[in-house]
């Protein structure tokens, strides 16, 4: 795949260009640029800064808005200058390795009258949904300008938060069956490793949220005040995914207390037996002592039955506390 993908499109047309950072470099802004078309170029790497640089020294792009698209980004905010606007936000996919870390990757918007440029730091595809649309004419984008076409990539991009959040929420369901059904102590660690996930992913929809308040009440000139309501419901998902989050979170820490307390449990049951088995040779130990004694009067030594004798008041002591032991119901095995 190249590195660059350009989309020219309005209500009765639309082309797509692919090509190296380069070529958009020397001809974008010259020749790609109308107001009659929205035009949307989407950059798949970072590795060519010297075209980056130029494309956005060319659309009067502030050298801080050029250096925050290389560096990470700590607390999202949207900048509003008079010719256009920038922000960055993390993005994040599913994973299907069994990493402990999300798929997750910097994408940094810069949003003009009749443009609007997305730069990712890698190959990955959030918006097949985005383009689908374009390319097909499906619902409002072509009639709309830049700042629908902003929302409908932060909506895909949102959407792969759920498509995140589904994932984890499908490991801890087999997370759950094990748990009951066995007692590896690596069923706590792949808690761990779903409770970082989620605190990482947490980290990421949280200043999504606070983006799209940003848009949402935003006074540029590039905002359409008819698509506020567009920024108003991206914000409800976030907040609805950042309460799936925490819920999420909630069951893990039961299941992290379902394990403590089945290992003490089952701890419990190890020394029960332990002082179960004790309770029983204590008195056969000090039977034995007594008649261990090196004493030369003792009459039982001289019986004929006596060995036969000290087994039979054991094995009656055993039997004994057994029976003490089955009425208390100190023998029986507590399920969890």
């Amino acid at each position: 795949m190249s590195e660059c993908q350009l989309y020219k499109y309005n209500i009765s047309f639309y082309a797509i260009e692919k090509d190296e950072a380069n070529h958009f470099a020397n001809d974008f802004v010259e020749s790609e640029i109308d107001s009659d078309y929205v035009s949307w170029l989407n950059f798949h790497s970072l590795s060519d800064r010297e075209s980056v640089e130029k494309i956005c020294s060319k659309l009067g792009v502030d050298k801080l808005s050029i250096e925050g698209i290389y560096n990470n980004i700590r607390r999202p905010k949207v900048e509003e200058y008079p010719n256009y606007m920038f922000f960055s936000i993390k993005s994040a996919l599913p994973d299907e390795s069994n990493s402990s870390s999300l798929n997750q990757e910097q994408i940094t918007f810069i949003l003009g009258k009749y443009y609007l440029i997305s730069f990712q730091e890698k190959l990955s595809d959030h918006f097949t949904d985005v383009r689908d649309r374009i390319e097909k004419g499906r619902g409002k984008i072509r009639s709309k300008g830049t700042d629908f076409l902003l929302f409908r990539l932060l909506e895909s991009i949102i959407d792969n938060y759920f498509e995140v959040l589904e994932t984890i929420s499908d490991k801890i369901t087999l997370i759950d069956e094990k748990l009951h059904v066995s007692e590896n102590k690596s069923i706590f660690k792949e808690i761990e490793v779903e409770k970082r996930r989620l605190i990482e992913l947490r980290k990421i929809v949280q200043p999504m949220r606070d983006v799209t308040m940003q848009l949402e009440h935003s006074e540029s000139n590039l905002l359409d005040r008819s698509n506020f309501y567009y920024f108003s419901n991206l914000k409800s998902s976030c907040i609805s995914a950042l309460e799936e989050i925490d819920a999420n979170k909630q069951i893990l820490d039961g299941m992290s207390n379902l394990f403590y307390a089945a290992q003490g449990q089952r701890m419990n049951e190890i020394m029960k037996m332990l002082t179960v088995v004790s309770s029983l040779f204590i008195p056969l130990t000090f039977i034995v002592g007594v008649y261990g004694m090196n004493f030369d009067f003792m009459p039982e030594l001289k019986w004929k039955s006596g060995y036969f004798i000290v087994w039979g008041i054991m094995l009656l002591t055993i039997l004994g506390l057994m029976i003490y032991f089955t009425k208390k119901g100190w023998l029986k095995r507590d399920k969890l």
